[in-house]
């Protein structure tokens, strides 16, 4: 199995880019995201994931280690397979669709060609938990939450949705406290929206 590829940039197309590694050529599939990182004659490393199937065995590139952990998970989805997957992270980064996991954004993954309600609702459905367990772990249940599940629900989602946003966990976790120390009743949207005006 290949798993990194670095060489030169030979030539770039819509939905893929040759890779020159020593005279032979690699054709990898990519997201727009990171074909607009590569241009013809420059080096480039990029993490690959080998797809071996009977009749073709294809190489799908990624600039982040991000893009890649992040088109695994998606492929995971009833429905979503590799090219649904380049599409989706063409249109979102993987910050966005954490966010859009984080507060259940159905539109924001319905801007993706070929991507309608009911695939959004599941995509969010099938990878909210996963998503839950990869990023939110790690992040404390907040004093404010006290012993009621719907509050520290709130609470953890949207302390996940600020850190994908960059914002520093400990100041994430500061600002949702206080937030609902004020107003126990927010809904998830509110609070992230006043979180990020803060």
């Amino acid at each position: 199995m290949i798993g990194k590829l670095k060489g030169i940039v030979d030539s770039c197309y819509h939905d893929h880019v040759i890779i020159d590694v020593g005279g032979v050529g690699y054709l990898v599939f990519c997201s727009s995201r990171t074909l607009a990182n590569l241009t013809p004659g420059d080096s480039v490393m990029l993490l690959i994931e080998t797809h071996v199937r009977e009749d073709h065995i294809h190489l799908y590139g990624f600039y982040s280690s991000e893009e890649k952990s992040t088109f695994t998970l998606l492929q995971s989805v009833k429905g979503v397979g590799t090219r649904m997957s380049l599409a989706i992270l063409s249109t979102l980064s993987p910050d966005e669709i954490s966010y859009a996991l984080a507060i259940k954004d159905t539109t924001a993954f319905s801007r993706v060609s070929g991507v309608g309600k009911k695939l959004a609702e599941r995509i969010i459905t099938e990878l909210k938990d996963k998503y839950s367990s990869n990023y939110i772990s790690e992040i404390p249940i907040t004093s404010s939450a006290g012993k009621d599940p719907r509050i520290n629900n709130i609470a953890i989602d949207s302390i996940s949705a600020l850190v994908a946003l960059g914002v520093n966990k400990a100041e994430a976790q500061n600002r949702i406290n206080t937030l609902l120390a004020q107003d126990k009743n927010i809904s998830l949207n509110e609070l992230i929206k006043l979180a990020l005006k803060n």
